[in-house]
């Protein structure tokens, strides 16, 4: 069976803003532009921070490490807080809903929804599911699909079809229980990158970012994303 696609969601925090506000999160928190890694160019994001999305593209380095990080973690299981909710990435195209919904589940504590919102139903919803179930359930999720699809084409780009093969791919950067968290739909788990904490936690996941970019430092498409209290 041929796994669902969706269009694409352009990097656009205007875009992402507008699909959970959408799906009845409040505004009090927003998605905004990380504009550079430089300590005064990230002083100007506004704080707190409770999520970070990095975009960046999937090449041949990233896939090998992606590979041998795996094996070594299955080798050496790490220890995951059963508070984190992770949901497996099975709908191509999807990964920037995934990242989304990794952002807002795990800060509902900080979140504000409204009373009818499909997006805080659909986490009640799929809040006991394994991240297997979770994927299941978002397939069969009519208000989200339609949603990221409005949204896919609300973007500065046109966006591109269907059927055409992206290469860059969204994750989140999470904070749970004092642990850093990288939460990739396409990997079998979450990554647990240390300790953090609410004051550091947005330096910390700048730094991890770092790492990706330095993995393939020939590749300038970085792009990434944060989700802060209410100043933009």
């Amino acid at each position: 069976m041929d796994c669902p696609r969706w269009l694409p969601l352009e990097s656009n925090p205007e875009v992402m803003n507008k699909f959970v506000n959408c799906l009845g999160m409040r505004q009090t928190w927003q998605f905004g532009d990380v504009y550079g890694l430089d300590p005064e160019l990230l002083n100007m994001v506004p704080r707190p921070v409770c999520a970070v999305l990095l975009l960046f593209p999937v090449t041949e380095k990233y896939e090998t490490f992606k590979q041998e990080e795996e094996e070594k973690l299955k080798g050496q299981p790490q220890e995951v807080s059963p508070d984190v909710y992770f949901i497996k990435q099975t709908i191509g195209n999807a990964c920037g809903t995934i990242g989304l919904i990794h952002a807002v589940a795990n800060n509902k504590a900080h979140l504000e929804f409204e009373s009818d919102s499909a997006l805080k139903k659909f986490l009640e919803q799929t809040s006991k599911m394994t991240p297997e179930e979770r994927a299941t359930f978002l397939e069969k999720d009519e208000s989200i699909r339609v949603t990221h699809e409005s949204s896919a084409q609300e973007g500065q780009t046109e966006a591109p079809s269907l059927d055409e093969k992206v290469n860059l791919h969204f994750i989140a950067f999470v904070n749970v229980g004092g642990q850093l968290y990288e939460l990739d739909g396409r990997k079998p788990f979450p990554i647990v990158h240390g300790k953090t904490s609410a004051d550091t936690f947005f330096e910390d996941a700048v730094k991890v970012c770092k790492i990706f970019m330095a993995r393939d430092p020939q590749e300038l498409r970085f792009t990434l994303i944060a989700l802060s209290k209410d100043s933009y």
